[in-house]
C-alpha cells in the first residue's frame, strides 16, 4: 500500500498532467466530486491555492508549480529507491508506461508486450497508442517507440531497426497511367497522401546525387492512417510513400512495385527513446533490451531468408 503522502503527490501530478480534474478522476477511477474534494483538502492542509479553476481546465498557481516540481522529483526518487532495493530480486516488478504509434503499436508492439509479460508477470505494462509524439516527462511515460527523426534531441535513444522509404504503386495503376521516369512526372500522377503530424501537406522530399529535390504532389485520396493509404495503393489508386517494413511482403508478392528507386527519401528508422538513464528503472531497461534483442533477431532472420 502506498502511503498517504506518495498517493497525494501522484494525485497532484495527474492533475497537472491532464490539466483537468475530470480526466484525473477517470485515471484514478474516482468521481469528479471526489477529486475536487481531495484537491480542496490538500489546499486546506497546505494553506495555499495550488490551482486556478475554470469550467474546462485548470492552471497551476506559482505555489502549485513549486509543489509539482518537488512532487515529480520525490516520486522519481521513491521509484529509484524501490528499484534499487528490489534489484537484488530476480523478479521485475512495478509499472511500465510505453507509448507507440497507432498501427505499428497494434500490429507489432502489442505482441512483443505480450511476450515480455509472460517473462515478467509482475511488471504492470501500460501501452498508450497515439499518432502524435508525446512529452515523455509530462505524459509520465518511461519510453516511446517511434519511426523517423527524434522529436527532441535532448532525449536518449536506441535504434531498433533501420527502415528505408520508397515510392510505390500497384501494377494495375502503372499499367493504366504509366510509370514515372523523372520526379517532374509525379506532377501528372495521382499521388496518395499520408497526413502525418504537422508535415507540409503534399510536399515530398528526395535526395539524388547529393542534391535535395522537393516535389509538390497532388491526389484525391489522403488519410492520417497508414493502413488506409496502403490499402488504397494496393487497390490501384495511385503512388504512395511507404517504408520497407510495410512494403516487404507486397514487393515480394508483386502486388506493389517500387517507383523511381534512384531517388532516396528520408529514412524512417525505428527508435525507442527515453528521458535518461539516471532515474530509469530496471524494468524499463529490461524492456528496452528486450526490444533491441527481438528486432535484432527479426533483422537477422530476414537477412538469412532474403
Amino acid at each position: 500500500m502506498k502511503n498517504d503522502l506518495a498517493a497525494e503527490l501522484e494525485f497532484f501530478v495527474l492533475i497537472a498532467r491532464h490539466g483537468n480534474l475530470s480526466a484525473a478522476a477517470r485515471a484514478l477511477d474516482i468521481t469528479p466530486p471526489a477529486a475536487t474534494k481531495r484537491l480542496s483538502q490538500m489546499e486546506s492542509r497546505l494553506g495555499v491555492r495550488l490551482v486556478n479553476r475554470t469550467t474546462r481546465r485548470i492552471s497551476l498557481t506559482s505555489e502549485g508549480e513549486t509543489y509539482l516540481s518537488h512532487a515529480t522529483r520525490i516520486l522519481a526518487q521513491l521509484r529509484e529507491m524501490e528499484d534499487a532495493v528490489s534489484s537484488s530480486s530476480s523478479e521485475l516488478r512495478g509499472p511500465l508506461r510505453v507509448n507507440a504509434t497507432l498501427g505499428f503499436g497494434r500490429t507489432t508492439i502489442a505482441p512483443l508486450v505480450s511476450e515480455f509479460a509472460r517473462l515478467h508477470p509482475h511488471v504492470e505494462v501500460q501501452v498508450e497508442l497515439t499518432d502524435r509524439p508525446v512529452d515523455l516527462v509530462d505524459g509520465g511515460f518511461d519510453m516511446a517507440i517511434r519511426f523517423g527523426a527524434l522529436p527532441d534531441q535532448r532525449l536518449n535513444a536506441r535504434c531498433l531497426m533501420s527502415n528505408r522509404r520508397f515510392l510505390c504503386a500497384s501494377p494495375l495503376y502503372l499499367a493504366q497511367y504509366g510509370t514515372p521516369a523523372t520526379l517532374a512526372d509525379l506532377a501528372h500522377h495521382r499521388c496518395i497522401l499520408h497526413r502525418q503530424n504537422d508535415d507540409a501537406y503534399g510536399i515530398w522530399r528526395f535526395m539524388h546525387e547529393q542534391h535535395n529535390e522537393v516535389m509538390k504532389v497532388q491526389g484525391t485520396l489522403s488519410s492520417n492512417d497508414g493502413d488506409i493509404v496502403l490499402g488504397w495503393a494496393l487497390d490501384g489508386h495511385g503512388i504512395l510513400i511507404r517504408s520497407e517494413w510495410d512494403l516487404a511482403k507486397y514487393l515480394e508478392s508483386g502486388r506493389l512495385k517500387v517507383v523511381l528507386p534512384e531517388f532516396n527519401l528520408p529514412s524512417a528508422d525505428l527508435f525507442v527513446y527515453y528521458a535518461g538513464r539516471l532515474n530509469q528503472t530496471a524494468r524499463a531497461r529490461a524492456f528496452i533490451d528486450f526490444l533491441v534483442e527481438r528486432f535484432r533477431r527479426e533483422n537477422l532472420s530476414e537477412q538469412t531468408t532474403g
